[in-house]
């Protein structure tokens, strides 16, 4: 695996990580240089351009706890990552899994679906362009999302 392929990966990783630790601005802050879109070629109130934006996008859906956590873990798997390092550009796809357990919500699988990402080097440094979110099954997801 290239170098870039690797930081890649780990931005990918980094995500899930500080979603599940509760950090949204973390989170927000891998999206500076990108934006998330809700709906595959959506209208542009699925779009969360930036981290202000995306802040928002995950202020306004995530539960968190008082422990200052969703109680969830995202699991990624089948990262798959295609590097134009000429271009400085990549894209990749990837599946994930969530868990959740609460005091409330036995351990459940919630959620599954699949990432379709980009990403652009900034001064060197990799950054999500676009990440686009597919469900492909769905459980009780009441006490993660808001609505």
């Amino acid at each position: 695996m290239t170098d870039s392929a690797r930081e890649i990966e780990n931005l990918i990783y980094r995500y899930a990580e500080l979603i599940d630790a509760g950090d949204l601005d973390g989170v927000a802050a891998l999206f500076a240089h990108g934006r998330i879109c809700g709906v595959e070629n959506g209208p542009p109130e699925t779009v969360f351009d930036g981290a202000d934006r995306v802040r928002q996008m995950y202020d306004m859906a995530t539960r968190l706890y008082d422990d200052g956590t969703p109680k969830t873990k995202h699991l990624t798997t089948n990262v798959q990552i295609r590097v134009n390092d000429t271009s400085g550009t990549a894209e990749s796809g990837s599946y994930y899994c969530v868990t959740q357990a609460t005091p409330e919500l036995p351990l459940q699988v919630i959620i599954t679906g699949h990432y379709r990402d980009t990403f652009h080097r900034v001064d060197g440094q990799w950054w999500f362009d676009s990440r686009t979110m597919f469900i492909d099954q769905v459980g009780d997801v009441s006490h993660h999302l808001k609505w």
